[in-house]
């Protein structure tokens, strides 16, 4: 794994995966020879507030996708416990294109357990859920022995390192809904319900598992903390932007020479984390690309020097997402790749609200007829229209991440949508690029 700064793609220590590559990376014994579990103990030697302000002066911010500052998200917990306070870990990794929690839970579990521990105690938390996609079968294996190890060496339980803190972690495998993302639907499905959105006010943080304070936080952000602690937050600012510090983890796939993942500071281009992949597979150009997944808007090769952070995306007219950077060279069909993303958001809409329930069926069935050669001009302002009674309009942020590619996708590449639409009226053959897209 590799970091890069804003200015060069030169190595520097990794901190995230600095791990990964140890023999045996996933046991306690590796964990603790490369100081594991160093942090706990400088965290349980604190004052709980004291860790809050600590991850506020850092900048952690959310790496699920939103980007919301952590610190300030630890501070909504209630200070006295009346109810019990929950920790819920968001590893249920569903994003297309989105793979960097998952290598994390496999290659070093207890990362993630150690700033479990340090979190819970912050928000004084006696129990911590780590929600899972239920797919990834051998990753739930880990981190469940991982669990086991931490119960023995008194890192988990009762009294953990004589601090007179105590912390249950409970590994629960979710069924594969990909709302279950969404941190109300994935409470919903911890309680034992179907997985739907909540509306909200009340947040989490006031009525969240059980009607309990609760904290959601995802696997990436938790998994820093120790890091943080040991660090402190003048040495964590060192890397990244000014209001996005901190390492992040780049999920790059698609027409790259090596695919994988690649850590590196907030704020890394996308022509650095080429240089770092081996560039262009190929050797064929770049097209378009997802800065964060399938449901941020898409960039093209107009937008190589992009800073990757959470403000530099949002200015450039996208989201930093969860880096999940889906790269696609000139032999890819826009309409086909958005079509078939728009395919995934119709069939995992929970069916709560009609903008999303009916919004995606929609978009779908005209995106296919289009792929197909049998679209009209008319069409692409029908899926505008959808896209625009549903964006803001969904019960919660599927339905917006459903639309983004098609209106990107119509910004950049309306020429594209229009050449199939021309074919069905006869005017001119289907590209070469939907050809080999449709034949993919």
């Amino acid at each position: 794994m590799t970091q890069t700064n804003r200015s060069s793609t030169s190595p520097l220590t990794p901190v995230l995966t600095k791990r990964w590559l140890s023999p045996k990376s996933w046991t306690l014994r590796t964990y603790e020879q490369l100081e594991g579990y160093t942090a706990v103990r400088k965290a349980l030697a604190a004052h709980p507030d004291q860790l809050i302000e600590l991850v506020k002066a850092a900048g952690l911010r959310g790496r699920g996708g939103a980007g919301f500052p952590s610190g300030v998200k630890w501070s909504f917990m209630p200070k006295e416990p009346v109810k019990p306070h929950y920790l819920v870990i968001n590893a249920d990794e569903g994003e297309p294109g989105t793979c960097k929690d998952i290598p994390l839970m496999m290659a070093d579990p207890h990362s993630l357990i150690e700033g479990c521990i340090i979190a819970s105690y912050a928000m004084r938390a006696n129990h911590c859920m780590i929600y899972v996609r239920g797919e990834a079968l051998h990753p739930i294996r880990r981190l469940n022995n991982a669990v086991r190890e931490a119960y023995q060496a008194g890192y988990l339980g009762k009294n953990i390192l004589n601090s007179g803190f105590d912390l249950d972690i409970v590994v629960h495998a979710g069924a594969g809904a990909y709302i279950c993302g969404e941190e109300t639907a994935l409470l919903d499905s911890l309680e034992g319900k179907r997985g739907q959105p909540r509306l909200k006010p009340p947040f989490p943080a006031a009525a969240g598992l059980y009607a309990c304070p609760t904290t959601v936080n995802n696997v990436e952000t938790i998994a820093s903390v120790p890091y943080i602690v040991n660090g402190g937050a003048d040495w964590f600012r060192t890397m990244g932007t000014e209001k996005s510090p901190g390492p992040k983890i780049y999920s790059i796939s698609g027409h790259v020479e090596r695919p994988g993942q690649y850590e590196a500071p907030l704020g890394t281009t996308l022509r650095q984390l080429l240089e770092l992949a081996g560039g262009m597979k190929d050797g064929i150009p770049l097209k378009f690309w997802t800065p964060g997944g399938s449901s941020t808007p898409l960039f093209t090769a107009e937008h190589l020097d992009v800073p990757l952070d959470f403000e530099g995306a949002a200015e450039a007219g996208s989201m930093l997402g969860t880096t999940a950077v889906m790269v696609f060279n000139e032999t890819v069909s826009v309409p086909w790749a958005v079509m078939k993303w728009t395919k995934f958001y119709a069939h995992e809409s929970c069916g709560k609200c009609t903008p999303c329930r009916e919004g995606t069926y929609w978009l779908a069935q005209v995106l296919e007829r289009m792929v197909e050669g049998r679209g009209t001009e008319e069409d692409i302002e029908t899926l505008l229209d959808v896209c625009d009674n549903i964006f803001g309009r969904s019960f919660c942020a599927l339905g917006d991440g459903a639309v983004s590619s098609i209106t990107s996708g119509i910004k950049y590449f309306r020429e594209e949508f229009l050449a199939l639409c021309r074919k069905n009226a006869g005017e001119q053959d289907k590209p070469e690029s939907a050809l080999v897209g449709a034949a993919r």
